[in-house]
């Protein structure tokens, strides 16, 4: 399954239920809801992986169906209004938003899922409040 933009949005009961009390469970506010994001997807996601850009965006150098690979998180400072991982770019790699990409199907299952579950956040237009 893939959550791209413009998709509709309907509830996922099960993954609703996995982010209410996986993710952010115990936060407090939206700095304690962006840390529960940030720990989740750096504990489940397994780098590197590749991945395939879904969007073009101004602020990537990308192009859309372009294959990169993600090679961490982002630091947690680049986190705080929306989640950012690590692609190999260069020589220090490139902070990208999360959501512009999506993982091959050659990817884990642990992996390609915490994505999905970031492309469902952002996709029900939930925010950190």
């Amino acid at each position: 399954m893939r959550f791209g933009h413009g998709k509709t949005k309907k509830k996922d009961k099960e993954r609703e239920e996995r982010i209410a009390m996986e993710i952010i469970v115990d936060a407090n506010g939206p700095e304690e809801q962006v840390m529960g994001w940030y720990y989740y997807l750096e504990d489940e996601l397994h780098f590197p992986f590749t991945a395939i850009c879904n969007e073009k965006r101004a602020i990537l150098p990308l192009l859309v169906k372009d294959e990169v690979d993600v090679i961490g998180m982002a630091p947690e400072e680049e986190c705080e209004r929306e989640m950012f991982v690590t692609i190999r770019w260069e020589r220090d790699g490139l902070a990208v938003p999360l959501s512009q990409f999506t993982p091959i199907s050659a990817t884990d299952s642990q992996t390609i899922e915490a994505v999905e579950d970031w492309h469902y956040w952002v996709n029900m237009g939930y925010k950190f409040y």
